[in-house]
């Protein structure tokens, strides 16, 4: 061995070289790994949020079918509302007259009206008079001078009677109010 090849193993066995070389293959690696690692978080984190949004997906449309189930037939059930309406003030008049056969008779087809009304979910919204106003379930169709000071804010009159289908109310009941 020469004086030069000495010089070179000596300069390649310092502390400093061999620190800077593992460095330098250290600084090499780690970009590389670092950004298949950050590729691979970054590809992962993109699934499991495109993932939960399918799933919100899902169950919003789900939802919305249930809701669309529910409320297929609102539009003719509104449409027979007048009748039943019709068919209260025919009851109301004919039981005023002498002819109970007809009664009974109109009395039977309304019952079977009714029947097959809430078969298809259709629900009356119980009002009376002296129930305490909620403008959430009633519609004030007028307001009157109160008759005694604790019929404030009560029901005094039902003008026409509130429907609901399901949860749904399709027709607010319309009230009178003591004010």
């Amino acid at each position: 061995m020469n004086t030069e090849d000495i010089k070179d193993e000596e300069v390649k066995n310092t502390p400093e070289v061999e620190k800077t070389t593992a460095e330098a293959t250290a600084e090499a690696n780690t970009p590389a790994e670092e950004t298949a690692e950050d590729l691979l978080a970054k590809e992962k984190d993109k699934y499991l949020r495109l993932f939960a949004e399918f799933e919100n997906y899902k169950k919003r449309t789900a939802k919305e079918r249930v809701e669309l189930f529910k409320t297929a037939g609102q539009d003719i059930l509104s449409a027979m509302l007048p009748v039943v309406d019709d068919f209260d003030r025919a009851l109301a008049e004919l039981s005023k007259s002498s002819d109970k056969n007809t009664l009974m008779g109109v009395e039977l087809i309304y019952n079977k009206l009714m029947t097959t009304l809430k078969q298809k979910g259709l629900e009356k919204i119980e009002v009376a008079p002296n129930d305490v106003f909620d403008s959430e379930h009633h519609d004030a169709v007028t307001q009157i001078p109160a008759p005694t000071p604790d019929a404030k804010g009560k029901i005094i009159d039902v003008v026409q009677t509130g429907y609901k289908l399901g949860d749904k109310i399709i027709r607010f009941p319309k009230v009178v109010v003591a004010k």
